[in-house]
């Protein structure tokens, strides 16, 4: 599975598609957040919420990274 961490264009386009699924996945955990809240969910979800939040937005910044390097690779 090389040729996905490669800095090819098929290399390039996975990296946005990922990078794609993890922004939308911040869609998903402020909508749950929301619906939480709504709902009036008991205290202890708030941190499930907020770790679900965090480790998506770390998830996002990583591939980020990633999708740069790539592109300054194939220069």
């Amino acid at each position: 599975m090389g040729f996905i961490h490669s800095s090819s264009t098929f290399g390039i386009i996975f990296s946005l598609i990922v990078v794609g699924v993890a922004a939308l996945n911040i869609i998903i955990d402020l909508d749950f957040i929301d619906r939480a809240t709504a709902m009036g969910a008991p205290k202890y979800m708030e941190w499930y919420g907020a770790f679900g939040l965090m480790v998506t937005l770390i998830w996002l910044y990583i591939e980020i990274l990633k999708l740069l390097a790539k592109l300054n690779r194939r220069r």
